[in-house]
């Protein structure tokens, strides 16, 4: 991803900070080509401004021509924008059961595709395109009753979810000019990855189709919670290969060393806050390029909103303070101190109306 030094963002280019100079102050701005497809990861220990940095990203790509952003939520730090004055819609998941193939199915369910209940729900997912529609026709399969049990009492666990419907997501909600934020704040680990894979899928698969003239970008804060389940495979498909039909792909993560080292290795932009952990340095140090001189832990900044960028499309580093944003940040982590200030002033107020 190419970063600017000179100039004001443009519909091409998105502003992402400031060049940090060596006494602290800030130089020249710094913006980001969002005209081409890139692969990013935004990495940091929690409270260093990785979810701030993604929500940066966020504001650009709503400001920018021919994109389609998409955030995948998993925290509920980007709600806020669905109020803010700005081009965004926080939508509740609801994907397509055929989103998911055979073996996705049977990945995210637990369950082993050549044997048992993992075949037969491995057969329902390819004749059915709906949940209703699979558990149909797992009841009438003609197996073995503890087998159509255990496949049944699966799927059911697939439908208390409540993610899945016929409609699906519409390819002009996910591909629109605006924002989409998925919110999987209420979701457990397996929904959400579900959600995430379907999303990555239909992402690819519509740039293929050309179905849409947008290149998409699809934003996942916490993405190390992502990266070991059914959403693996289409993750790391878009991150090796999205480039070509024109997908970008943005992971942000506190633990890049839980990250696979294939997304690591395939990035054209890093952008590091401040990392504590030995095993997520040396996760970074391991695919360091080899213009990055020096002691790569040395370079980290230690302050909140600084960031160390490393460019692979011009093969350069920059030092960086990140923007403020201009939309409100879900991301704060709540001080008792604060919610005491506000029971106290409910109360006079209480008092006061009495």
């Amino acid at each position: 991803m190419v970063v600017l030094g000179r100039g004001e963002a443009t519909g091409a280019t998105t502003r992402l900070g400031h060049y940090r100079a060596r006494d602290g102050s800030s130089s020249a701005p710094v913006n980001l080509d969002v005209d081409r497809p890139h692969v990013g990861l935004v990495v940091g220990k929690r409270g260093s401004g990785k979810t701030y940095t993604l929500g940066v990203f966020a504001e650009g790509l709503i400001a920018a021509e021919g994109v389609a952003p998409v955030v995948i939520d998993p925290m509920g730090a980007f709600t806020p924008l669905g109020t803010a004055d700005v081009s965004a819609t926080v939508i509740h998941p609801s994907v397509c059961a055929n989103a998911l193939d055979p073996r996705q199915w049977c990945t995210v369910l637990g369950l082993d595709p050549e044997r048992g209940a993992g075949a037969l729900v491995w057969r329902a997912a390819s004749e059915c395109v709906t949940l209703d529609g699979m558990r149909s026709w797992v009841a009438d399969a003609d197996a073995a009753a503890s087998t159509a049990r255990a496949a049944a009492n699966h799927l059911a666990l697939a439908a208390s979810w409540d993610i899945f419907d016929a409609a699906g997501i519409e390819t002009e909600t996910l591909c629109s000019d605006s924002l989409t934020v998925f919110d999987l704040s209420g979701l457990a680990s397996r929904p959400a990855s579900t959600v995430l894979a379907a999303v990555a899928t239909s992402l690819y698969d519509v740039r293929v189709a050309e179905q849409t003239c947008r290149l998409p970008w699809l934003l996942v804060d916490e993405a190390h919670a992502f990266t070991d389940g059914v959403a693996r495979r289409p993750l790391r498909r878009l991150v090796t290969r999205g480039r070509q039909p024109g997908v970008s792909c943005v992971l942000a993560t506190q633990r890049p060393s839980a990250v696979p080292a294939t997304i690591v290795s395939q990035t054209d932009l890093l952008v590091a806050h401040r990392l504590t952990s030995t095993a997520d340095i040396d996760a970074l140090q391991a695919a360091q390029p080899t213009y990055l001189d020096g002691d790569f832990a040395a370079r980290l900044p230690e302050t909140t909103g600084d960031a160390l960028v490393v460019d692979d499309g011009t093969e350069s580093v920059h030092h960086v303070t990140v923007r403020e944003r201009r939309t409100p940040h879900g991301g704060e982590t709540p001080r008792a101190s604060d919610l005491g200030a506000d029971r106290e002033q409910d109360y006079s107020v209480a008092r006061s109306e009495k």
